[in-house]
C-alpha cells in the first residue's frame, strides 16, 4: 500500500490557490493565467499521485502511459505565460521588450517539446526521468535523463530571467514582490517532477508557499492602491487595467474624444483673503462633485491643479457618443458648481464655476518616467477646452463647432446659442464658440 497523503494535501494546496485567486480577481488575463498554472500543478500531482505513480510503482507503463505528462506540460506552459502578461502589465520604462517576450515563447515551446517526448516516449520518462532524484542522475549521467530535463530546464531558466528582467524596469513594490516570489518558488515547484516521491511534495509544497506569500502580499497593496484611488479616477478605467492590463489599456493611441475643463471665477482673490482650512474644504468639496459627475458620464480625470479640471470622455474608454456625455457632464459641472460657489461665496468674495467643451483627435498614452508615470493626452482639442474654460463667465459653458457637428440631431434639444468668433491664444484663426443655456 502506498501512502499519498503528503501528495494529495499538496495537490489540493495548489487547486485551493488556483480558486482563490480566480475569485479574487476573475476579470485579469493576469489572474486567469495564474489560476490555470496553480490548476495544472494541482491536477499534475493528483494524477500522478493516485494513478500513475502507483502503476509505475507496480512495474506497469503503457503505451498511452503519456498522458500523464499533459498536466506537467500545461502547468509550465501557463506558469510562463503567466510571467508574459505580467510583463505586458508593466510599463517597458523605454527599454526594449521583443526579445524577453520572444523569450517566454521559446519557453513555452521547449514545454511543449517535453509533452510531445513524453506522449512519444512514455517507458523512457518512467524509467530514466521520474522521481531519479538529482545526486544519481549526475553521478551516472543518463542521456535519457536530459531528453525530458533539457528543456524544462532551459525553459524555466529562462522564465526567472525575463521575471527578474522586469526589474530594471523599476515596478512598484507590489509587482516587485510577486516576480521575486516566483523567482524564488519556480526551483521548488520545478524539481518536484523529478525529485523522489516521498521529497517531491515537499518541494513543490515549499514552492507553493512562496508563490502564495507573493500573491497575497501583491493583491493586499494593490487593493489598498484601488480603494485609494478610486475616489479620483473612474471605476470603468480600473476595471479596464484590470481586464486588459495596464500596457494594453494605455497603449499610445490616436483617437477622437471630448474633453471637459473647468474652473473656479475668483478663486485667487478668495485664496489671498481666505485662511487655508477653509480653501482646502472647498476645493475638496469641488473635486467631489467633478469627480461625482465624471464617473457617472463615464469621463476621467486627467489633471487636478489648483481649481482647474480637465477630464477626458472617450479614452481610455471608448464611446461613440462621447460628445453628448461630455454636454452633460459640462451641465452637471455647472449646476453643482454654481450651489457649492453660492454657498462659499459672501458680499466681499464671490465665486464662480466656467466650463469648456472642445472635441477633436488627440494622442493619448502613458508618458514620464520608470518610477512616475502619467496618463496624458496632446492635441489641439485639449488646449481648446482650456481656452474656451478661461473665456466662460460663471455659470458659463462654452462649446466648440466640432462637438455640436458631433451632437447632430440631439443638438437640437438643447438650447445652444451662437457666440461670437473668440480669438484665442495659441489659435491662429478666430474661434467659433456656441453657449449652453441654462435649463
Amino acid at each position: 500500500m502506498i501512502d499519498t497523503t503528503s501528495q494529495i494535501i499538496t495537490a489540493l494546496l495548489a487547486m485551493g490557490m488556483a480558486l482563490s485567486f480566480i475569485i479574487a480577481d476573475r476579470s485579469s488575463p493576469t489572474s486567469r493565467a495564474l489560476a490555470l498554472f496553480l490548476a495544472s500543478v494541482g491536477v499534475s500531482i493528483g494524477i500522478g499521485s493516485q494513478i500513475a505513480y502507483p502503476r509505475h510503482y507496480a512495474g506497469i507503463v503503457s503505451w498511452w502511459d503519456g498522458v500523464f505528462a499533459i498536466p506537467e506540460t500545461l502547468a509550465f506552459f501557463f506558469a510562463y505565460e503567466w510571467i508574459l502578461r505580467v510583463r505586458r502589465t508593466v510599463p517597458a520604462a523605454g527599454l526594449k521588450t521583443r526579445g524577453p517576450d520572444m523569450l517566454l515563447r521559446v519557453a513555452q515551446v521547449l514545454a511543449l517539446f517535453y509533452g510531445a517526448m513524453a506522449l512519444l516516449y512514455p517507458r523512457l520518462r518512467v524509467e530514466q526521468f521520474l522521481g531519479q532524484g538529482f545526486r544519481e542522475v549526475f553521478m551516472v549521467r543518463e542521456s535519457e535523463f536530459w531528453l525530458f530535463a533539457l528543456p524544462l530546464t532551459v525553459g524555466l531558466a529562462i522564465s526567472i530571467f525575463s521575471a527578474l528582467l522586469m526589474l530594471r524596469r523599476r515596478p512598484d513594490r507590489a509587482e516587485s514582490t510577486r516576480l521575486v516570489a516566483f523567482a524564488l518558488a519556480a526551483p521548488f515547484m520545478a524539481s518536484g517532477v523529478v525529485l523522489p516521491p516521498n521529497i517531491a511534495p515537499v518541494s513543490a509544497t515549499i514552492g507553493l508557499l512562496i508563490l502564495l506569500v507573493g500573491g497575497v502580499q501583491y493583491h493586499v497593496v494593490q487593493g489598498r492602491r484601488a480603494q485609494f484611488m478610486s475616489r479620483f479616477l473612474s471605476p470603468a478605467v480600473a476595471e479596464l487595467v484590470g481586464r486588459r492590463g495596464l500596457k494594453s489599456a494605455t497603449d499610445e493611441q490616436t483617437i477622437e474624444l471630448s474633453v471637459v475643463c473647468c474652473d473656479l471665477r475668483g478663486f485667487t482673490a478668495f485664496t489671498a483673503a481666505t485662511e487655508s482650512k477653509k480653501v482646502i474644504a472647498i476645493l475638496r468639496e469641488y473635486y467631489d462633485a467633478v469627480g461625482a459627475a465624471a464617473t457617472e458620464c463615464g469621463g476621467t480625470i486627467k489633471d487636478q491643479a489648483g481649481d482647474g479640471v480637465l477630464t477626458l470622455v472617450g479614452a481610455p474608454i471608448s464611446f461613440a457618443d462621447h460628445a453628448q456625455r461630455a454636454l452633460r457632464l459640462a451641465a452637471a459641472i455647472r449646476k453643482t458648481g454654481m450651489e457649492i460657489t453660492a454657498r462659499w461665496s459672501d458680499a466681499d468674495l464671490r465665486l464662480g464655476v466656467g466650463v469648456g467643451v472642445a472635441s477633436g483627435f488627440v494622442t493619448v498614452g502613458v508618458i514620464g518616467a520608470a518610477s512616475r508615470l502619467e496618463y496624458t493626452a496632446v492635441g489641439p482639442a485639449v488646449n481648446l477646452a482650456s481656452r474656451l474654460c478661461s473665456e466662460a463667465v460663471h455659470g458659463e459653458i462654452l462649446i466648440d463647432a466640432r462637438s455640436i457637428e458631433l451632437l447632430g440631431e440631439e443638438s437640437r434639444a438643447h438650447r445652444l446659442i451662437p457666440g461670437e468668433a473668440l480669438k484665442l491664444k495659441g489659435f491662429q484663426h478666430p474661434v467659433q464658440s456656441y453657449a449652453l443655456a441654462t435649463a
